[in-house]
């Protein structure tokens, strides 16, 4: 199975190319826009495992490399995204849409892609879009990226029922707070009091009481894009250790 997995460097996506390449199945077509995110995966570029593409995930001329380097993939992974900060009413209008667009715009362009690559081929396929448990329970000062997010779980959902009839699977995860190297830079850069409020919080807010993993997200991934979810489709996924199950108690300390 080809599949190809934007911001596939590191993070979530780098954890989700691993997990493809344990299945030694086809080669992983990478979308990363910097190429220096991929330098853990020189052996891998040699034996032609995984196939670098270097671009903007939100450009339709990249996304169409990655379709072409695929060959004629049979999965699509969308998880290239930003974090862009703000609030609204500090904003001109046009340059909050475009915050919104920037996570929203990598995805309907990787899903546009892998569609017509899809029906070209005649196979059919499946698409996994990450989303965030933000697109139902959005943080203070994230509304971009929380208002992308909840996009995207209505495109996910929009074309799961538009080309479900042609073999087309599209699902989304919803993850929680999942350790990462992003993760681990901002914790070690609190004070030990901080640091320690930062777990309190996570273990309140994910009843597992921890940070995900990224490789229990690339599990979850790999089982959407394989055939053993061939009757899913349309379905948001929350990954997040009980996050969007839990109502928080004012009495608990």
């Amino acid at each position: 199975m080809t599949v190809v997995v934007t911001g596939g460097g590191r993070g979530v996506g780098r954890a989700i190319v691993e997990r493809l390449l344990a299945d030694e199945a086809g080669p992983v077509v990478v979308v990363e826009f910097d190429a220096a995110t991929l330098d853990w995966a020189d052996s891998h570029v040699e034996q032609r495992r995984i196939v670098p593409v270097i671009g903007d995930a939100s450009d339709q001329r990249v996304a169409q490399r990655a379709a072409e380097a695929a060959g004629t993939p049979q999965g699509w992974v969308n998880n290239a995204a930003v974090f862009p900060g703000g609030w609204l009413p500090d904003l001109p209008a046009r340059e909050a849409s475009a915050l919104i667009a920037r996570n929203v715009d990598p995805v309907l362009i990787g899903c546009r892609a892998a569609i017509r690559a899809f029906l070209s081929a005649g196979t059919g396929g499946s698409i996994v879009n990450v989303s965030s448990h933000q697109a139902q329970r959005p943080v203070r000062g994230a509304f971009a990226y929380a208002t992308a997010k909840a996009a995207i779980e209505g495109l996910t959902r929009a074309l799961a029922v538009d080309h479900g009839p042609q073999g087309v699977r599209v699902n989304a995860l919803a993850l929680g707070s999942i350790a990462t190297d992003r993760s681990d830079a901002h914790l070690a850069g609190l004070a030990p009091a901080a640091r320690d409020t930062f777990e309190h919080e996570i273990r309140l807010l994910q009843p597992l009481g921890r940070m995900g993993r990224t490789d229990e997200v690339a599990e979850v991934a790999a089982f959407l894009l394989s055939d053993r979810a061939s009757f899913i489709n349309g379905a948001i996924i929350p990954v997040d250790g009980g996050r969007s199950a839990v109502g928080r108690d004012p009495e608990e300390l």
